[in-house]
């Protein structure tokens, strides 16, 4: 097996969206704020999440 990414945010990805919302860039302060929230919560859904991919693996096999 490989060690390829499969999902990754960046910096700039959440700069863009502190522009998109916001209306301006974050300080390296509110950054380390918002990958603490972003680690937080991808850690505390991250069970539902492979759980539901999974479910949708094993749908796909059966109808083939």
């Amino acid at each position: 097996m490989n060690n390829n990414i499969i999902f990754s945010i960046t910096a700039e990805d959440v700069q863009i969206e502190a522009i998109e919302k916001i209306g301006r860039k974050l300080t390296d302060d509110e950054i380390q704020t918002a990958k603490k929230g972003l680690e937080f919560g991808i850690l505390t859904g991250i069970d539902i999440v492979y759980k539901t991919i999974m479910r949708e693996m094993i749908k796909k096999c059966t109808k083939t």
